[in-house]
């Protein structure tokens, strides 16, 4: 009985293999054959799964081909490949074809061979594109069989050896010819088929009988045949070549064997395999390839006009607030050094007085500052060993002075302090001055001391002078001296030989005002330019010391102010505005910002103009302060900086006699703190030639008549036997003897008047006297604000000027959304050149506004620019701040433009991708705008704006066969930003579109890995144009 059972369970054991055996067996031969044969569906659908895993498997055998020779349009065969013939979702054009075909529809299918075969037919870099398949083994002149025909297709003869993974040998095929299946392509000359791609739709073609063209895919049929019917698709080319197997525009194919209209709402572009719905403010028509999203550039316009009107109206209230914060600030500061001063002040005196009652001066300090007069007049000073009664009285007057200065302590009574002569009187201060500031009291001080020192000087007891000059000498803030001494100066022009000056000696001292005066042509302007380092174009000898010392006058120039003849100021800032920057910019980084408002505080008031402070000074195109207040902010804008020589250039040019006297007042008081002023005067009148110190006149030729004191100047022309006529103007008679006008008296010559001088000087000066000024500072020590300072100071400015300019913004931005616009709806999406021209239009555009725009950073203020570098301030921070403030429009110009061209256009490329590579666009342009502003005329700079982007457009558009166009066209930028524009688009096409980026990319040169060196190539472009921009700003800027 055990014995039956184990024979029965190993009999079925045995019966479970054969079974199993014989499922692998058919798994192992299944085929299209076992299909026809049988007819089961079920056998239909594993007959499927199995071509399409053969057919899948097709993309690992490609793989090292298609890195090889397609690396720059497929970076990535796995997505690539799944977008165009990833079937997962819908296999019924491979079903109805097995049905279709014989069970050989394996050996209908194209090899890896022949697949590589036809596609390095048509897309292979650097050659021309044909639709046309290259002789070969089964379509050749000699042989032709009828599945070489378009849309139709043979059996390999070989069903034991084919392999369809073979990628080396083509199959021979001339067995089983018959039409194409529908959703594969047949190419004529090759004689198998290939998938359709996803995105394009190939159902089967249909005899037109009045053409004979198979439509949709207009090829005909052989003649003479009369059972050769129309087939399917007969060629995957790209989109510029044949259109016909793209699903078309208004449509969506989920297969490729299926076609559906897009629905209400949605857009269907060409190509795709999906309906994508609109945006909810786009309108989306039935049958429509574009949604119309209009509505969202219009938001994004108005959401930037809205924040520009919110700036532009906000901008004038900032400023204004921030102006009030300033003046509070400065009102703050005034209040704390003036309590400072008196605190200071008094302390001064009590130190004084009781370091001078030790001294034994008791009795003449208790003459001096006490305000009750002593009984006893001829009292003697009392001896350091006097009776102790003598210092309790004096005590007492100490105690006396003190408590009334604390108790008024704006009285500057007790400072006006005398020496005490010989006679008993105290010297008064001129008639009509009153002294009611410290450096005034100090000044008048100062004026006692030579009188003290004539009569004192073997005194050895300490005096007044003394005590007042030890309180000042260790805490009053003192400006460094220079002096100017010019030996046989002469100047000649080069190439010419003219004498513009000739042998002028001479110096120019410091606390005192000297006039320049002579003829038109006698070198006025030219002989401030040489002291001040400025001529070009001449060449010079003799000598030019300053402090005694052959060195350059540049070595100082951050002690040197330099007014120009011309009102050479920022008419976009107010007239403090520009007073405030000059002395942030060029005073010490050391000094206190309460320091800095005084000293503004005092140049606005001593030039008079306290009433216009917040006033624009004004451009042509809008109108501002006057003339002559005009002229006095340029005069201020150097007496802000405290310099130690300042040179000003007919700064009395234009202004009435009374603005004249105003500006050689202020001038004069400048003088009493130790500067040395020169200056150019045009025929002055009577009271303001009176105010001068000393007067230099020149003859034609750059020759000296005079140079001396003015109180001497009339003695010195009455001795050569020039007078001067009775009620004229001394300075009006000698100009007009120099002019020819009036003949001089006596026998001597206008010619001669130089000459006389020499004479009368013993010129040249011996080079023993020089040793004199060995003393003397060699340099100036003062230390301006760092670059970084300046720079925020800079930005600042800048920032104020472009809010001012906020108009002449906005119309820059009009201008960019007319552009965006225009050439939006004139240059709509062209998928067969990847929409090159529309980027072609943009890179003009975009290049040429933003150029235009651009070159006012720098040319605008080009005269300003060289005023403050020869003043010492920083080139550097002027140029960065003005590329800081640009950059603002690097951001901004690119949105402008987009949002009308993106909404426009509407390219396949997202938003961000455009953005960025009109960023890096416009951040190219700008440098090259800085470079054409720098070393041109505004007008010829302009041109070049235009002329630029055209020409390289041109040149970077042109046919690579030429290897120097080819070479030129690497350094032009158009090429660059067109390859990263068409990259960033190229990218977007997938699917059917694979071929076509693949030949555009080929006919163009490009690779998809370039984007990113695209956008580094620009922006390193940009930083060179802004290195050559600064360097020729620096090195060929106008002395």
């Amino acid at each position: 009985m055990r014995v039956r059972v184990d024979v029965c369970r190993t009999q079925h054991i045995l019966l479970f293999f054969v079974i199993l055996l014989s499922f692998i067996f058919f798994a192992l031969c299944l085929d299209g054959d076992d299909y026809s044969k049988t007819g089961n569906p079920k056998v239909l659908v594993s007959v499927t799964n199995l071509i399409y895993s053969r057919l899948q498997n097709l993309k690992n055998v490609l793989k090292a081909d298609v890195d090889r020779d397609l690396g720059y349009c497929i970076k990535n065969l796995k997505n690539d490949w799944n977008e165009a013939f990833n079937f997962d979702k819908n296999l019924d054009f491979l079903s109805n074809c097995v049905k279709r075909t014989d069970g050989d529809l394996t050996l209908r299918l194209c090899t890896a061979a022949e697949i590589k075969f036809y596609f390095n037919s048509f897309v292979r870099r650097d050659e021309a594109t044909t639709v046309h398949v290259r002789p070969n083994i089964n379509c050749n002149l000699a042989k032709w069989v009828s599945g070489c025909e378009p849309g139709w297709s043979c059996n390999a003869d070989d069903d034991k050896k084919f392999d369809l993974n073979n990628g080396k040998v083509l199959p021979s095929r001339t067995r089983k010819c018959q039409p194409c299946c529908e959703g594969f392509f047949c190419p004529q000359g090759l004689a198998c088929m290939i998938p359709c791609p996803l995105g394009a739709y190939c159902p089967l073609a249909k005899l037109n009988k009045t053409t004979g063209i198979c439509e949709p895919y207009n090829y005909q049929i052989p003649p003479g045949k009369v059972n050769h019917t129309c087939g399917s698709a007969d060629s995957w080319v790209d989109a510029e070549s044949s259109g016909d197997m793209f699903c078309s525009p208004g449509s969506y194919c989920p297969t490729t064997i299926r076609k559906v209209t897009c629905s209400s709402g949605h857009y269907c572009r060409q190509g795709s395999t999906s309906q994508k719905p609109c945006f909810k403010l786009a309108t989306c028509n039935p049958n429509t390839a574009n949604q119309n999203i209009h509505a969202y550039g219009a938001i994004l316009i108005a959401s930037l006009s809205l924040v520009m009107i919110m700036v532009y109206n906000c901008s004038d209230q900032v400023l204004a607030t921030r102006e009030k914060r300033q003046a509070k600030s400065r009102e703050a500061a005034a209040r704390h050094a003036k309590e400072t001063t008196q605190a200071r002040e008094r302390w001064k005196t009590a130190k004084d007085v009781a370091k001078n009652q030790k001294l034994g001066l008791s009795a003449q300090l208790s003459q001096t500052f006490s305000r009750m007069k002593s009984a006893r007049k001829d009292a003697a000073p009392a001896k350091a060993s006097g009776k102790s009664k003598d210092k309790k009285k004096e005590a007492s007057n100490l105690t006396k002075m003190m408590k009334s200065m604390e108790e008024n302590s704006s009285n500057n009574e007790g400072f006006n302090v005398g020496t005490g002569s010989k006679h008993g009187k105290k010297p008064q201060a001129p008639k009509g001055k009153q002294l009611h500031t410290q450096s005034q009291i100090f000044k008048y001080a100062y004026g006692q001391i030579e009188k003290e020192k004539a009569m004192e000087q073997n005194n050895k007891n300490l005096t007044f002078s003394g005590v007042i000059s030890m309180a000042t000498d260790t805490d009053m803030r003192t400006r460094p001296v220079i002096e100017v001494a010019f030996k046989d100066l002469t100047l000649t022009l080069k190439g010419k030989h003219k004498h513009i000056l000739r042998s002028v000696t001479g110096k120019i001292m410091p606390g005192r005002v000297s006039a320049v005066m002579g003829p038109s042509g006698a070198g006025k302007t030219t002989f401030l330019s040489a002291l001040a380092g400025k001529t070009t174009g001449c060449t010079r000898t003799g000598l030019i010391l300053i402090n005694g010392k052959n060195e350059s006058i540049n070595s100082y120039k951050k002690i040197t102010g330099f007014v120009p003849q011309d009102d050479v100021v920022h008419g976009n800032l107010t007239v403090e505005e520009n007073l405030r920057f000059s002395a942030r910019c060029r005073l010490s980084a050391y000094m206190s910002k309460a320091d800095k408002v005084l000293i503004i505080e005092r140049v606005i008031e001593s030039l008079g103009l306290q009433h216009v402070r917040d006033s624009l000074v004004g451009t042509v195109e809008k109108r501002g302060i006057s003339g002559g207040q005009r002229k006095r902010v340029n005069v201020g804008v150097e007496m802000v900086m405290e310099p130690s020589l300042l040179i000003l250039d007919e700064p009395t040019t234009g202004l009435d006699s009374a603005s004249s006297q105003l500006l050689l007042r202020a001038l004069r008081r400048e003088a009493l703190e130790g500067v040395n002023i020169c200056m150019v005067v045009h025929q002055p009148s009577y009271t303001m030639y009176k105010m001068f110190d000393d007067m230099i006149i020149l003859s034609k030729g750059g020759l000296t008549v005079y140079h001396g004191s003015v109180k001497k100047i009339e003695e010195y022309f009455a001795d050569i036997g020039i007078t001067v006529p009775d009620r004229v103007n001394p300075p009006d008679h000698y100009i007009d003897i120099l002019e020819g006008i009036v003949k001089p008296d006596g026998d001597i010559t206008v010619e001669q008047l130089p000459v006389r001088w020499m004479l009368h000087n013993g010129y040249p000066v011996p080079h023993d006297m020089l040793k004199l000024c060995d003393g003397l500072p060699s340099n100036s020590d003062r230390v301006t604000p760092t670059v970084g300072r300046q720079y925020r100071y800079f930005v600042g400015r800048v920032g104020k000027q472009r809010l001012r300019e906020a108009r002449l913004q906005a119309l820059d931005f009009l201008i960019l959304l007319v552009a965006g616009a225009c050439l939006g709806t004139l240059a709509k999406v062209n998928d067969e050149t990847i929409d090159t021209l529309g980027y072609t239009y943009t890179i003009i555009a975009v290049s040429l506004l933003c150029k235009i725009s651009a070159l006012r950073s720098f040319s605008v203020d080009k005269i300003q620019y060289w005023r403050e570098s020869a003043a010492g301030i920083s080139s550097l921070a002027h140029f960065m701040a003005k590329d800081t403030m640009d950059h603002l429009n690097t951001f901004l110009k690119p949105l402008v433009y987009l949002s009308m061209f993106y909404f426009f256009d509407n390219p396949r490329s997202s938003f961000e991708d455009n953005y960025i590579v009109l960023v890096c666009l416009v951040y190219c342009v700008t440098g090259m705008a800085y470079v054409f502003a720098i070393l041109y005329s505004a007008s010829a700079a302009q041109l070049l704006s235009v002329l630029v982007p055209v020409v390289m457009t041109l040149i970077a558009n042109q046919d690579k066969e030429s290897m120097v166009l080819k070479y030129l066209g690497s350094f032009c930028y158009p090429k660059w930003t067109l390859e990263a524009f068409v990259l960033s688009n190229a990218q977007r096409y997938s699917g059917v579109w694979v071929v076509t980026r693949c030949s555009s990319l080929s006919q163009n040169g490009y690779d998809l890995s370039d984007w990113i060196l695209c956008l580094i190539v620009l922006i390193l472009m940009g930083l060179i144009c802004r290195f050559i921009a600064y360097f020729c700003m620096v090195t060929f800027q106008k002395k």
